[in-house]
């Protein structure tokens, strides 16, 4: 038998995604997006409600970075979610986190989370906040790279947001092999 919640937000995994963005001064930002992912071929979409100084700085710089929330950086992480960059001018560095400018768009890189896209912003809805961007690089500190240059999700260890029960839960054991397993059906 299956229970019924009705209309609710909840999906598992469910990425954390720092957002990064610069301001009109070059002042670098931060916020932990609750919805995003892939959207296409080489696009990721992200919610971001207009009020948020994030929003704002994307579309005036028209570009921004997206990095993967980690089990080694969970407060931090959690911490720019909790407080806007309208309020609080010295978000990043109370939250650890320092910032390069990326090679490829006008956005900050934050240095401690090892893995960051890095996206050139291809339309913004004012009316659902639903940002979407052309990734045009993917970077990755060594430290999370396999011994053939990958990245490796262990070693990255991602988290995903637990919106049934807010919480941060880790991922990273494997349970198979993709588009080889199927096939034992066919």
């Amino acid at each position: 038998m299956r229970k019924n919640f009705g209309p609710q937000s909840w999906l598992y995994p469910m990425p954390v995604l720092i957002v990064s963005t610069y301001d009109e001064n070059g002042v670098p930002n931060a916020m932990n997006a609750a919805w995003g992912g892939i959207h296409d071929t080489n696009q990721l979409g992200v919610c971001i409600a207009p009020d948020h100084k994030t929003a704002k700085n994307l579309l005036a710089r028209r570009a921004f970075c997206v990095a993967v929330g980690d089990v080694r950086h969970v407060a931090a992480c959690d911490y720019v979610g909790l407080v806007s960059g309208n309020e609080e001018k010295e978000k990043l560095a109370k939250a650890g986190f320092h910032t390069q400018k990326s090679q490829f768009v006008d956005a900050p890189v934050i240095g401690e989370l090892a893995m960051t896209l890095e996206c050139k912003l291809l339309s913004y809805d004012e009316t659902t906040g639903c940002a979407v961007g052309e990734i045009v690089n993917v970077s990755a500190d060594e430290s999370v790279l396999d011994s053939d240059g990958k990245i490796d999700p262990v070693k990255l260890a991602p988290i995903t947001f637990d919106s049934v029960h807010h919480r941060y839960l880790a991922l990273g054991e494997v349970v198979g092999a993709a588009f080889r397993d199927g096939l034992k059906l066919k």
